[in-house]
């Protein structure tokens, strides 16, 4: 499996991706799939400093996808980013997102930020498995955080300190 920046060619394969995690309900609170004007700013808003990378199989095909994006416009927060993880559901569990989120922890370091933070269910415990493998920590459960389905969904915050200088 390779782990590679994001291009232009991959966004099929991402927005189909993005949308499984959709309609299967354990990623996001998003509830409308997106479409190819999504994945195009997605695209453009995931170049340098806030980076996409995909997970590509022995057969070329992108089997997940991971980005950091901005967790806060004030200037205090630009050492942090919030980090995204979507991995297709036919080979969720099986290595890549631990691939995914390795790199995913170099580019960071290598664009200044000092710490990455996520939100999840408390029910994905596959996506918990992950992050607690790689020594992330659960800050606190928002109650109530979003509505899914017509029911409140409570969402766990999680962090990981990459470099503690400034």
């Amino acid at each position: 499996m390779i782990i590679r920046k994001v291009e232009m060619t991959d966004l099929i394969e991402v927005l189909e991706i993005y949308n499984q995690g959709i309609v299967d309900r354990v990623a996001t609170l998003e509830t409308r799939k997106k479409d190819q004007d999504y994945i195009h700013s997605w695209f453009n808003n995931h170049q340098g400093r806030y980076v996409g990378l995909v997970a590509e199989n022995e057969e070329k095909s992108i089997v997940g996808w991971a980005a950091i994006s901005p967790y806060n416009q004030r200037d205090a927060y630009k050492g942090v980013g919030e980090i995204s993880v979507y991995i297709h559901r036919d080979y969720r569990g099986k290595g890549a997102g631990q691939k995914l989120l390795k790199q995913l922890e170099i580019e960071a370091l290598n664009h200044d930020f000092y710490k990455l933070v996520l939100f999840t269910f408390p029910f994905n415990l596959l996506g918990q498995g992950l992050y607690n493998k790689l020594q992330y920590r659960q800050v606190g459960v928002f109650k109530n955080q979003g509505v899914l389905d017509g029911k409140f969904v409570d969402v766990m915050a999680m962090e990981k300190i990459l470099d503690t200088t400034c």
